[in-house]
C-alpha cells in the first residue's frame, strides 16, 4: 500500500469498486458502453490470476490499472496490462506512474518478470510516459489492431475517419537494469548512439479533425518507418518530445 497526497494505491476487490472502474472508463476515455471493460471482465480477470489496482482519494476511485495473466512463448507466465485510466482532475499529478510502479511491484512479488501492453503510436504523451519514464521497449508493430475507425484521438465516437488502429507493443522487462534504475528515481545508463528515428505529427487529434486524408497518409508513413526500423533489428527505446518534431528513437542492442 502506498500513500502520497492523500491518494492510496491498493487492490480493487468489491463489486462496488469494479463498478467504479467502469464509470471511470467512461469519464477518462469517453468510450461508448460497447467498448468498456465491464464488471464481469474485471472480476474474471482477478479470479483467473490477474488483479486490478486502484488509486483512491478517500472513498473515491481516481485511477486504476488492470493486469491480466498472459503467456509468452510456450510456458512463461507474464502480465498483460489491458487498461489504465485516471480521472481528469488527477491527471498530470503522478497517479498513473504510481499505479504502474505498484503494478510492477505486485507482478515481481508473484514471480512475473515481464508485462506487455499496446498504445497508439501517434500519442506523444503515452510514448514519453511508456518509453522514458517506465523504460519499456518496442520490438513489434501491430497493424490495425482493433479494426478501422477505432481511433480515440478526437473523442468523437460514431464519426468515421477511415483510420486504422495501429498499435505499438510495449515490452516491460521488470527487472532489467534500465527499469530498475527508473523505479528508484535514478537516471539509467545511456542507450548508446541512436540508429534511426521516426517522427510523428505534433498534434495528432487536430490533424485527424482538420485533414483526415492527410492523417491517413501520416499513419501509413509512420507504419512503414516503424516496420523498416524494426525489420532492420533495431529496438525503439526512447522518445524525444518536441513541439514541432516529436520522434521515436531506435537503437541497436549490444
Amino acid at each position: 500500500m502506498e500513500r502520497e497526497e492523500s491518494v492510496v494505491v491498493r487492490e480493487c476487490e468489491t463489486v462496488e469498486e469494479f463498478d467504479a472502474c467502469v464509470r471511470l472508463q467512461r469519464e477518462a476515455f469517453g468510450l461508448p458502453d460497447l467498448e468498456l471493460s465491464p464488471r464481469r471482465h474485471l472480476i474474471v480477470a482477478r479470479s483467473a490470476g490477474g488483479f486490478v489496482l486502484g488509486a483512491f482519494a478517500g472513498d473515491r476511485l481516481v485511477g486504476f490499472v488492470l493486469n491480466q495473466v498472459a503467456v509468452r512463448g510456450r510456458a512463461e507466465v507474464i502480465g498483460y496490462s489491458h487498461m489504465m485510466a485516471v480521472a481528469k482532475e488527477y491527471q498530470n499529478r503522478g497517479v498513473g506512474a504510481r499505479l504502474k510502479w505498484a503494478q510492477r511491484d505486485r507482478a515481481l512479488s508473484e514471480g512475473r518478470r515481464f508485462v506487455r501492453w499496446t498504445w497508439d503510436p501517434m500519442q506523444a504523451r503515452n510514448a514519453h510516459f511508456n518509453l522514458n519514464r517506465l523504460g519499456v521497449t518496442v520490438r513489434s508493430y501491430a497493424v490495425n489492431y482493433y479494426g478501422t475507425d477505432y481511433s480515440t484521438a478526437t473523442g468523437e465516437f460514431g464519426r468515421q475517419y477511415g483510420l486504422d488502429s495501429d498499435r505499438l507493443v510495449a515490452g516491460w522487462a521488470l527487472d532489467s537494469p534500465r527499469v530498475e534504475a527508473l523505479a528508484r528515481g535514478e537516471t539509467p545508463e545511456t542507450l548508446g548512439e541512436e540508429a534511426a528515428a521516426v517522427e510523428i505529427p505534433p498534434d495528432w487529434g487536430a490533424l485527424v479533425r482538420a485533414d483526415p486524408a492527410g492523417a491517413r497518409r501520416e499513419l501509413l508513413r509512420v507504419r512503414a518507418d516503424f516496420e523498416r526500423a524494426l525489420g532492420d533489428g533495431l529496438v525503439c527505446a526512447r522518445f524525444e518530445r518536441d513541439d514541432e518534431r516529436p520522434r521515436y528513437l531506435f537503437f541497436r542492442e549490444s
